[in-house]
């Protein structure tokens, strides 16, 4: 049996519902096989992030090099780059490896859904100058957009503008994600950079704080297109498997506190 191998190039969170550890339960209940290179080590849970500790760039880089050298990688994304010397790295070893024919999805992590900055602010301008003109894909959330564009996203016509400026700017697809919005429908809008726009809707689930729906996103499409799935199909079925895996969130119950978490298996129950 062969599985479509996905890289995932991201932090590792200790409570496994975002970054390294939700990339790598989302590819495996959507028929991949995970690899990573962990960018960074996160202290966190749903709601704080207490440390932030970095890999050194060059060990960064080695993973990546060798997981090209052993597997067939068929897609790739990046999460949590953290810095500019880790991103110049990873930029670097991609060059390095000839990546450009395989699909690379990119989610600029900048800000945790704790408010926590994930981003130092002097590699954001690599972000633009480097990463987004080799991606198939960007998925920021409204927060990043607003950090990319400099200006708010508070509608879906705004999203649209701001989808199309970036789109057109770098000469990529985004996928503008508008969970951000809290409205009945939550509706994210993939910009092609002709400028063509599609629409993907959900019904948006209230009580749920938990963290980790942009990694899965990116992690799912990145997933899909491994498969050999077009784009929009891509991102289609990714929509619809973060949905599910909000509805079918889980809870526990600590000392007073109740934690959520993504069910990245719900799909199979």
């Amino acid at each position: 049996m062969t599985l479509p191998v996905i890289l995932t190039i991201a932090g590792s969170d200790n409570s496994a519902g975002a970054g390294a550890q939700a990339d790598l339960k989302t590819i495996s209940a959507l028929g991949g096989y995970g690899v990573t290179a962990i960018t960074c080590v996160v202290a966190e849970v749903p709601g704080k992030v207490s440390a932030i500790y970095p890999i050194p760039a060059e060990i960064v880089a080695e993973q990546v090099r060798l997981l090209f050298g052993a597997f067939p990688i068929a897609a790739m994304k990046t999460g949590m780059l953290h810095s500019s010397a880790i991103i110049e790295s990873v930029v670097a070893v991609l060059d390095e490896c000839n990546t450009r024919k395989i699909p690379l999805v990119v989610d600029p992590v900048m800000v945790a859904t704790s408010g926590d900055a994930l981003l130092q602010a002097d590699a954001v301008a690599l972000y633009r100058d480097l990463l987004f003109s080799r991606a198939t894909l960007v998925t920021p959330n409204l927060d990043e957009v607003r950090v990319l564009t400099g200006k708010p996203v508070t509608s879906v016509a705004e999203m649209r503008d701001a989808g199309r400026e970036l789109a057109t700017r770098h000469g990529c697809a985004f996928l503008i994600k508008g969970g951000h919005l809290r409205e009945a429908t939550s509706t994210d809008l993939l910009v092609a950079p002709d400028g063509d726009i599609a629409e993907f809707c959900a019904p948006f689930i209230p009580g749920v704080s938990t963290h980790g729906t942009g990694c899965t996103m990116s992690a799912a499409i990145a997933t899909g297109l491994g498969r050999g799935l077009g784009l929009r199909e891509a991102v289609g079925a990714a929509k619809q498997f973060v949905h599910r895996a909000i509805a079918s969130s889980l809870r526990w119950e600590k000392d007073g506190r109740t934690t959520n978490a993504l069910h990245h298996f719900a799909h199979g129950e």
